[in-house]
């Protein structure tokens, strides 16, 4: 009996198997360039991360000096296997430049054609002027505070909103010290008397670090943003109930008037927005303290001004006011590891199949944090915000 088949005579003959061929992984050539340490204390990588890039076979070079201010010295770096120089052109002339503090127009000059930039960005400083020089040298940029995780959150923002919480509580504690024109209280539950005050505005990260902190020390905490839901969130993640409210003029006056600490922690679209009127602020106490630590989104106290790490109160109306932008810089040993901590790991697997512009590819947590590909703007919102073209990434990896 004959068996017939549906198949002719060639498409029986055993065929080759086209298998996927794995892309040979690329090598990275990092160039660490020392920050302004006016500005900026930290530094983007640990020597123990620099040690696990060298081991994976990639190259970091490091300005001398880099990691002073961070509590890492050159010698550290040179034993992870990094190579230091004095050289600051010949750092900026790495093919990735890795920074905290976003390059200036003069660095931008330094850096070859189609660098590929790791910086935080800072929106609300910069000018248009600094795109245009990016797009000038073709650079590709990647900003930390956009990147975002396969959960939905980011991981940058978040870590530095939770120190920058902590923090502000214990600035705030620094400042209630009678030597630094305070009124001399001390944050903690002693017996007989009472508890410190703080009133803290937004239940964000920062927020919500800032409570737990103050909590910790015993403190009389009360919390007010307009976010029930936020409000919500930080009342489920407290070991206690605490007082919250939403942002009513009436009884925000009323807690300002009976607190030792204001600390200011809620965001908005373009900036913050201004909570705490000028009146208000009279009407605070002498010698209590205000923390304003959006004061890098334009601050929620009227009475707040920018300051320095070398001059970082005011006084007004007998308030003590502490507005220093990057407040986290401070801290800048504890920063730089949070940091190091976030963007090795991305470090480490950008090149795994293949080149950066693979990774941009393919990889949706590095194509986020992306806002300039090698000239273009790709960020839709400082397009809009500075009046730019715009170019959508995603179709230009179609």
């Amino acid at each position: 009996m004959d068996i017939t088949s549906p198949f002719s005579k060639s498409q029986l003959i055993p065929q080759e198997e086209k298998l996927e061929i794995r892309k040979k992984r690329g090598q990275l050539f990092i160039g660490i360039p020392k920050e302004d340490f006016k500005i900026e204390k930290r530094i983007c990588l640990t020597p123990e991360s620099v040690n696990m890039l060298v081991k994976a076979g990639h190259k970091v070079l490091i300005e001398a000096g880099a990691g002073t201010e961070a509590s890492y010295d050159d010698k550290k770096y040179s034993e992870a296997g990094a190579t230091i120089t004095h050289d600051k052109e010949k750092v900026f002339g790495c093919p990735i430049i890795l920074k905290v503090e976003p390059p200036t127009i003069d660095e931008i000059r330094l850096m070859k054609p189609k660098t590929y930039l790791f910086s935080a960005l800072q929106l609300k400083t910069q000018k248009k002027e600094y795109f245009e020089a990016l797009e000038k040298k073709k650079i590709t940029a990647l900003c930390y505070e956009f990147i975002k995780d396969r959960y939905g959150a980011y991981p940058f923002l978040h870590a530095i909103s939770e120190i920058a919480g902590i923090a502000s509580i214990q600035i705030a504690s620094d400042y209630m010290c009678r030597m630094n024109g305070g009124k001399g209280l001390l944050f903690g539950n002693i017996t007989g008397v009472p508890p410190t005050e703080v009133v803290i505005i937004g239940a964000g990260l920062v927020g919500e670090a800032a409570v737990k902190t103050a909590l910790a020390l015993g403190v009389n905490v009360k919390v007010f943003d307009n976010n029930i839901h936020k409000l919500k969130r930080l009342q489920k993640s407290l070991p206690t109930q605490i007082f919250t409210s939403t942002i009513q003029e009436r009884v925000l006056t009323k807690a300002l008037m009976r607190c030792d600490v204001a600390i200011g922690a809620i965001k908005g679209c373009n900036r913050s927005p201004i909570v705490i009127s000028e009146e208000m602020v009279q009407r605070m106490k002498p010698g209590s303290v205000i923390i304003d630590v959006c004061i890098d989104n334009g601050g929620c106290f009227e009475t707040s001004e920018v300051t320095t790490h070398e001059n970082p109160v005011i006084t007004k109306y007998g308030v003590i006011h502490y507005g220093v932008p990057n407040i986290t810089a401070k801290y800048s040993k504890t920063a730089s590891l949070a940091i190091s901590n976030i963007i090795s790991p991305y470090l480490l697997d950008l090149t795994e199949n293949g080149s950066i512009d693979d990774a941009i590819s393919y990889d949706n947590t590095i194509r986020s944090g992306i806002y300039m590909y090698k000239g273009s703007l790709v960020n839709e919102a400082i397009a809009k915000w500075f009046n730019l073209p715009f170019k959508d990434l995603n179709l230009i990896f179609l």
